[in-house]
């Protein structure tokens, strides 16, 4: 068994505090180049010459320091300001989320805003700071939302999946191979629009089946700064002059974006009713709304299902036999799928962690110093001063190798028993996963759905089938798995 203590480092830090006493005290390492050059040179590294994950690792590697400077996407002309100061550790990231320190307004995932016409001419609460009343009124409204409708969470979702189910053996019947994504997604928008709609279908209104594909291309156009499209027959410079250089404009989605917004409004009368109590317009309500829903938590699940497929998919039968028997052991003995019996399966949640920490949804955070901060990782203390960005590449660190062992590989006990207490390091919900969301920070909202959704998504898989095979590769926004095979359940 992997969940024994020498599985994990135990660190004695405390990461609830911006700064650790006897630390040495030294200098931001790196630069940010010649001026505007130098944002485009660090841009072309980031997209074609290195990646990502390169772009932040070699970096780090070649300072010798988790915390330096540089630029970062998209710089001219999208972004103001491309100067950042990178944190790439588990125990300087959660500075990122100290809203006494740091403010967030403007930033959701980059160094840039997208335009408020993609929601309807308002700034959303994603882009409102923690200090501004609206941004408690509304994210107070999702909060309560949510919790009014916990009690729907297991069987509208069970009702999407199963079409899914059917539709991915279909396939696989039929050509051979089932290609998951796509389904994942119709699966991901599906159960959304039911539970913020009042148990209504999307086909039955404005966006028919077409609701994923609107979404996709209504957030693609908004991320267009921070992704490459890896297309060989278009040169680097014409992509990167199209996509990075200047936003992209509404015009191109104006049409799908309205369908959908028509979809929501129609469908959603009691909570824009609610809305319209606290002081909130319907129509400002409502792109809030679809905003939590289609770029939030659609986009999150359209990374994290996959690669929550993709991880238990490639750890083969052994794992797959152990999830079987936790899981149809725990649902027989409640008589279903039902909330206590999910939280009577402790492998079947560290699986779910175990992907958030590998694949963060969402990989970049970017906030402002309020004032000038100390900010320590494990060797040292650093002094970022008032007004200076700060950057977290997530993925490197949620694999920090000084909390967690063996951090870049995938183990599906790494949570399991006493290492629940590594759960503070899991950040992917814009905060620690031992916090709770509140009106008062910048943590997702539907955080715990975001996770019951993928214990879900294991117990009803393994609840028809005993094992399967895949394939994967990468997309823009995550991996592409394809199912290979599938054994239906035998016991």
């Amino acid at each position: 068994m992997a969940n024994t203590k020498d599985s994990y480092h135990i660190i004695t830090m405390d990461t609830k505090e911006s700064s650790i006493p006897n630390l040495p005290m030294k200098e931001i390492p790196g630069d940010y180049g010649v001026p505007f050059l130098g944002a485009i040179k660090d841009r072309y590294d980031f997209h074609y010459n290195q990646g990502a994950d390169e772009f932040f690792r070699s970096r780090m590697e070649k300072h010798d320091s988790t915390i330096f400077r540089t630029n970062v996407p998209p710089g001219p002309f999208n972004a103001r300001n491309s100067k950042v100061v990178v944190l790439v550790d588990a125990v300087s990231y959660p500075i990122l989320f100290d809203n006494s320190q740091v403010d967030k307004e403007n930033y959701f995932e980059g160094t840039f805003m997208s335009s408020p016409s993609f929601n309807g001419g308002y700034k959303v609460c994603g882009f409102l700071g923690t200090t501004d009343p609206k941004h408690t009124t509304l994210k107070g409204l999702f909060l309560s939302t949510l919790t009014r409708l916990h009690d729907k969470f297991i069987p509208i979702f069970t009702t999407s999946i199963t079409q899914m189910f059917t539709s991915l053996e279909k396939e696989l019947s039929e050509k051979g191979t089932s290609y998951f994504n796509p389904m994942s997604d119709n699966l991901s928008f599906e159960f959304l629009f039911r539970l913020f709609c009042e148990g209504k279908n999307p086909v039955d209104t404005s966006v028919g089946t077409n609701g994923p594909k609107i979404v996709d291309k209504w957030v693609f156009l908004q991320l267009a700064p921070l992704i490459s499209l890896g297309l060989k027959f278009v040169p680097n410079f014409l992509e990167d002059l199209v996509l990075h250089t200047f936003p992209l404009p509404y015009f191109l989605v104006k049409g799908d974006h309205q369908k959908l917004y028509n979809a929501f409004y129609n469908s959603m009368k009691d909570i824009l009713d609610e809305a319209e109590k606290l002081g909130v317009k319907r129509e400002e309500a409502c792109h809030n709304f679809i905003f939590l829903a289609g770029f939030n938590s659609y986009g999150g699940m359209k990374v994290f299902f996959p690669s929550l497929i993709k991880w238990i998919g490639t750890s083969g039968p052994t794992l797959h036999t152990r999830l079987v028997k936790e899981i149809r052991t725990a649902v027989k003995e409640a008589g279903g799928v039902t909330l206590s019996a999910i939280d009577k399966m402790p492998l079947v949640k560290s699986v779910v962690y175990e992907t958030l920490r590998m694949d963060p949804p969402v990989p970049f955070q970017t906030v402002k110093a309020r004032k000038n901060i100390i900010v320590s990782n494990h060797e040292a203390s650093f002094l970022i001063k008032k007004d200076e960005l700060i950057f977290g590449y997530q993925p490197l660190a949620t694999k920090d190798s000084k909390v967690f062992k063996n951090a870049e590989e995938f183990n599906p006990d790494r949570f399991v028993g006493y290492g629940e207490k590594l759960l503070k390091y899991v950040y992917w919900s814009n905060g620690k996963e031992t916090d709770n969301p509140t009106v008062n920070d910048k943590q997702c909202p539907g955080k715990d759905l975001i996770v019951l959704l993928g214990r879900l998504l294991v117990v009803e898989f393994f609840m028809r089938y005993d094992t399967f095979e895949i394939e994967f590769g990468k997309l823009l926004l995550g991996s592409k798995v394809t199912f290979k095979s599938l054994t239906k359940a035998t016991s």
